[in-house]
């Protein structure tokens, strides 16, 4: 039998209710609706878009020509001395990359890894205490961190690690926020899963190895892009725990293309913000998918 010998014809009514395309009345209601929303979704994307399509145009000119008004949107003609003296000129920000790549780096694996071991202790682990030792540990997240930088100040003094990148990794590798959203997704998963495992003989680190770390892959992944940005563009840590030009992060960095009046060379700022931004686009870009599937998963939109 052909799809045409049981596909229901329509009534004569709601023929003569069709446009010319054959979309009945709720049709065009629905496609009018979601253009509706499409106007100002455009819009909202074009405002956010515009700081960023400034700062590569302003990048792309002379010092001079970044403050002439009326603003040109594309240089003409286009200068590329800003960005060849930001990557091999005397102030280079190639170290300054350098070690926010380490830090970034470091600091994303670390939180994973505590975050993920902590998260499923807390969520599928019985032992005495484990819910008010949890209430504790996130009651900490309240404290505001701008008010944790003097005690790592002086704590960091006392070890010896100020002036180091370890300064800097060691705060951001233990985070409540992490241990949360690692926690609300082992949560969510069924107990049948483990219980059937350990009917059948695993131990409780074959049943977190081999059953419940590879479902959250899609929530590692999301974490390790919020980490991978708060590190990144972390200003205030480097600032209070670092001293030597040495080993400045890139937002120290970029801070000191400014001369001893405070004014700021335009141009060279916007080339360095340019180049700053290539790793997290590149980050976001590749683990995209995997960040929007954990979001779903854990409720957090």
């Amino acid at each position: 039998m052909t799809d045409t010998a049981v596909r229901p014809r329509p009534t004569p009514a709601a023929a003569s209710t069709r446009d010319r395309t054959g979309r009945t009345p709720r049709q065009r209601r629905a496609a009018r609706s979601r253009w509706l929303w499409a106007i100002p979704m455009w819009l909202l994307a074009l405002a956010f878009l515009l700081p960023f399509v400034w700062m590569l145009s302003t990048s792309l000119k002379t010092n001079a020509e970044a403050f002439v008004v009326p603003m040109e949107w594309i240089p003409d003609p286009v200068h590329w001395d800003a960005f060849v003296e930001v990557l091999t000129g005397e102030g280079s920000i190639l170290p300054a990359f350098a070690n926010s790549v380490i830090v970034a780096t470091v600091r994303v694996l670390g939180e994973v890894f505590t975050a993920t071991m902590a998260g499923y202790a807390f969520a599928r682990l019985y032992f005495r205490g484990r819910d008010k030792v949890f209430l504790a540990y996130l009651a900490t997240s309240i404290i505001p961190a701008q008010l944790l930088l003097v005690p790592r100040f002086i704590y960091f003094q006392q070890l010896g690690l100020y002036d180091t990148l370890w300064a800097l990794i060691l705060p951001g590798m233990f985070t409540v926020l992490g241990t949360f959203l690692m926690r609300q997704f082992f949560v969510g998963q069924p107990a049948a899963f483990a219980e059937a495992a350990r009917i059948d003989g695993a131990n409780e680190w074959q049943i977190f190895w081999r059953l419940y770390l590879p479902m959250a892959t899609p929530v590692m992944s999301a974490l390790g892009i919020l980490t991978f940005v708060w590190s990144w563009n972390d200003y205030e840590t480097p600032l209070v725990l670092i001293s030597s030009p040495e080993t400045y992060t890139l937002p120290l960095a970029l801070a000191g293309f400014t001369d001893e009046q405070g004014a700021i060379s335009a141009n060279l700022t916007m080339a360095a913000s340019v180049v700053s931004i290539i790793p997290v686009l590149i980050v976001f870009l590749v683990l995209q998918k995997r960040f929007i599937r954990a979001l779903t998963h854990t409720g957090i939109k």
